[in-house]
């Protein structure tokens, strides 16, 4: 029996880059729609595009069989803006009014938009122009600000763990250093939780201004003590630090891994290589945490709309599910404070972090 709700008719989208879990979190928000409240489910294609073309489809149980341990959006995403949608002549137009149109056209109660920090932004947007909506903080990144931690983190760091695991017998056999590039522009989760779990070396993350010395000095030390192999993670964010001395206003340009490999080799005399991971990151069956915990937030965003409250993101705080509005979460990078545990641990354990 369907308990009472404020809610009858819900569309639901996926935006920004795909990542593990986003197919767990839609069959969460609608079986507990469906099962609980007896609403009415719409799934919109190609994230904010579907919304401005109107394209949808209904989500019925049929339609979640087997969405739980699937990869990538069986709807689609993208990560174009409503205000800025791009045209056919390479320019971009407000297309916001017909994504209202949408919204009214199908008689939503609430449109829930499942992803990061971009798509906490459109959202909010979409509702300081008067549309009722949620959002669920999904990245590998693990940088939605807000919530102690996003779905798809989970198994992209098990996914780096696991490359950094294999690289460790071909570093070995080979007396080699190799760099390890993992995802993460702005925050190092990814790259100093994978570090952590595989035992690497040496991290580089955006937190942390590194300097080119201290990482030839770490190998070197590791040598020194007849350990002929190192591994070096580094973040896509990670920057060197403002040599001393030098004033400047605009921060170094994020390092790129080549390079760096070239300035070991040529520093240390070790045969070093590069290995990027790239989109292997975001793609593959989600981890059993990122199923249960994707499945926990679309469950809360069901309730959440049946009683009624909107324009918040289901965050995890403490281990519960609850609702933060969307005007604290949009704008903000969570990103590794530098007293944070993963640091402290770090640093007692002689992973070097460039500093």
């Amino acid at each position: 029996m369907a308990r009472q709700s404020k809610a009858s008719c819900i569309g639901i989208l996926t935006s920004g880059g795909d990542c593990p879990g986003l197919n767990a979190a839609i069959r969460g928000v609608a079986k507990a729609a469906i099962a609980n409240y007896g609403m009415q489910v719409l799934g919109i294609l190609d994230g904010f595009n579907g919304l401005v073309e109107n394209r949808v489809i209904h989500l019925t149980d049929r339609e979640l069989v087997g969405l739980l341990t699937l990869g990538g959006t069986i709807l689609g995403t993208s990560r174009n803006k409503p205000h800025k949608m791009p045209q056919p002549d390479g320019t971009t137009r407000d297309m916001t009014g017909a994504a209202m149109e949408t919204y009214r056209r199908l008689n939503l109660d609430c449109l829930v938009c499942i992803g990061g920090g971009g798509t906490a932004k459109n959202a909010l947007m979409l509702k300081n122009q008067g549309l009722n909506v949620i959002t669920l903080p999904k990245t590998i990144d693990n940088d939605v600000w807000g919530t102690d931690v996003t779905f798809g983190y989970d198994s992209a760091m098990s996914i780096a763990t696991e490359a950094i695991d294999r690289l460790h017998t071909t570093a070995s056999s080979h007396q080699r250093t190799i760099l390890v590039d993992v995802m993460g522009h702005n925050a190092g989760w990814l790259a100093l939780g994978a570090s952590l779990a595989a035992g690497a070396d040496v991290c580089l993350i955006p937190e942390i201004p590194f300097r080119f010395e201290r990482v030839a000095e770490a190998i070197e030390e590791r040598r020194q003590k007849g350990r002929r192999f190192s591994l070096v993670t580094v973040a896509e964010g990670a920057r060197p630090a403002v040599p001393a001395g030098k004033k400047t206003d605009t921060p170094p340009e994020p390092v790129n891994s080549v390079q760096l490999a070239a300035q070991i080799e040529k520093a240390l005399r070790t045969e070093t290589r590069v290995t990027t991971l790239g989109y292997i990151q975001r793609g593959g069956t989600p981890s059993p945490t990122d199923r249960v915990l994707a499945t926990q937030l679309g469950v809360a965003a069901a309730d959440l709309i049946a009683e009624g409250t909107y324009g918040v993101m289901v965050a995890v705080r403490n281990g519960k599910m609850v609702p933060v509005p969307l005007e604290e979460v949009a704008g903000k990078k969570k990103t590794i404070e530098l007293d944070h545990p993963l640091i402290q641990t770090a640093r007692r354990i002689g992973l070097c972090l460039g500093d």
